[in-house]
C-alpha cells in the first residue's frame, strides 16, 4: 500500500508543458544515457513504498470460474484472451500488487494495472529477443505507475507505453488487448476462463481496498497535469489514442442501441459496450461495409452483422463467413478521466 496517510489528499494540478506530445529532458547533454529521461525529470515522484514496495506478483495462480466465490457479479476484472485460453486478473488483487507477470500458451506477458489512474495493459516480457519480469519501481509520472524490467532495469511509463528512462529509452513494448469488465459479464461470456487466485503468497486482506474514498472522491494524491473538469475527476471513460491525441468514450455514449460508429482522426471507429464493459476497434477494409446489430445476450456475441457473422469483445468473428476473423483493435483503455487529460490534454470527448 502506498503512503497514503502521509499525504493529504488534495489536487494536485502542474504545469502541463510535458505533456505526451513534448518527449523533453531535463538533463544538459553531458549526462548518460541512464541519466536522460523522456518526460520531465522534476515530474517524476516518489509514490511512496519504494521500488518493489509493492510486489508484482511471479509464478501466479489460477482458479476455475466456480471456485472464484470471492468476485462479486459486479466487481471489475481486466480480462485477457490469447488464442482459446481466457484469465480474468481482478481489481481487488491488483490494487495490490499492480503487476502480474504470466504467460498462455508459451506468451508471456506482463498485465499492469495502476490503481492511482485506473488504467491497465498487457505488454510483451520478452524484449529484444531476451525474456523479463517487470516490477513495480516506486516511482509515479502524472500519477502514474512507472514499471521496471528487471533484465535491465529502465523504467517504462504505463500510460505512455514507453520506456522513459535507463538502457531501453524509447523502446514501446509489443501489447495485447485487454479489456475491463463486471466480473459477473465475463463470467457470462467465457465461463470456461481462468481466474487469479486470492493464494498469491502474500498476507492481504483483497476485500480490503487500500486507497480510502480514492475512487469516489475528487481528490488526487498526486501531482498532474489536468485542466479540463468536463467529467468528474474519477469518471471512467474508454480512451482511444492515435497520433498522440485521444478520443473519449463513456457508458454514456451508448444511450441503448450497444454500439456506435465515429471517426478520429479519419478512421471509423465502432466503439461496443455498455455501462458493463467497452471496447473499440478500427473499421478497414471490407469491415468498413457492415452493418452492426447489438445482440448481447449473457454470452460470447455481442454483435452481429449484415452478413450474419457474430463478434466478441476482442472483435473476433465467432461464428459465419468470417469466422476466425478479427477486427483491427484500436489503442485503447480505460481510465479515470483526471487521468486522460493529463497525459493527453484537451481529449476530444463524444
Amino acid at each position: 500500500m502506498r503512503a497514503l496517510f502521509l499525504i493529504i489528499p488534495i489536487l494536485f494540478l502542474i504545469s502541463c508543458s510535458d505533456s505526451i506530445l513534448d518527449n523533453n529532458t531535463t538533463e544538459s547533454s553531458s549526462t548518460t544515457a541512464y541519466e536522460e529521461w523522456l518526460v520531465s525529470k522534476t515530474k517524476v515522484i516518489d509514490g511512496g513504498p519504494g521500488k518493489d514496495g509493492i510486489p508484482a506478483l511471479l509464478n501466479p495462480h489460477f482458479i476455475n470460474a466456480s471456485e472464484a466465490n470471492y468476485l462479486n457479479f459486479e466487481e471489475l476484472v481486466i480480462g485477457i484472451k490469447i488464442g482459446d485460453e481466457v484469465k480474468a486478473y481482478p481489481h481487488s488483487i491488483l490494487n495490490w500488487h499492480e503487476i502480474v507477470n504470466d504467460d498462455i500458451n508459451s506468451t508471456n506477458f506482463a498485465l499492469s494495472y495502476c490503481p492511482l489512474t485506473g488504467t491497465a495493459f498487457s505488454w510483451s516480457r520478452s524484449i529484444q529477443n531476451q525474456t523479463t519480469t517487470f516490477g513495480v519501481s516506486g516511482l509515479l509520472y502524472n500519477s502514474n505507475l512507472i514499471l521496471y524490467d528487471r533484465r535491465t532495469n529502465s523504467n517504462w511509463s504505463q500510460m505512455r507505453q514507453q520506456s522513459i528512462n535507463g538502457e531501453l529509452i524509447n523502446l514501446t513494448p509489443n501489447n495485447f488487448t485487454v479489456v475491463e469488465i463486471m466480473w459477473g459479464v465475463w463470467k457470462n461470456m467465457f465461463p470456461e476462463t481462468k481466474v487469479l487466485s486470492t493464494n498469491t503468497g502474500f498476507d492481504k486482506d483483497y476485500n480490503d481496498y487500500p486507497y480510502g474514498d480514492f475512487r469516489t472522491s475528487t481528490n488526487i494524491l498526486f501531482p498532474v497535469c489536468s485542466t479540463n473538469n468536463f467529467y468528474h475527476p474519477k469518471k471512467r471513460v474508454h480512451a482511444v489514442v492515435l497520433n498522440n491525441t485521444a478520443k473519449v468514450y463513456s457508458s454514456d455514449s451508448f444511450i441503448s442501441d450497444g454500439y456506435l460508429i465515429d471517426t478520429f482522426q479519419d478512421k471509423s471507429i465502432l466503439v461496443v459496450g455498455n455501462s458493463t464493459f467497452i471496447n473499440s476497434f478500427i473499421l478497414t477494409n471490407s469491415a468498413n461495409s457492415l452493418e452492426f446489430e447489438y445482440i448481447y445476450n449473457n454470452s460470447e456475441a455481442i454483435l452481429r452483422d449484415n452478413e450474419n457473422n457474430q463478434w466478441n469483445i476482442f472483435g473476433e468473428a465467432i461464428s459465419g463467413p468470417r469466422l476466425g476473423q478479427k477486427l483491427e483493435r484500436t489503442n485503447s483503455f480505460m481510465s479515470y478521466w483526471f487521468a486522460i487529460e493529463s497525459f493527453y490534454p484537451n481529449p476530444e470527448i463524444y
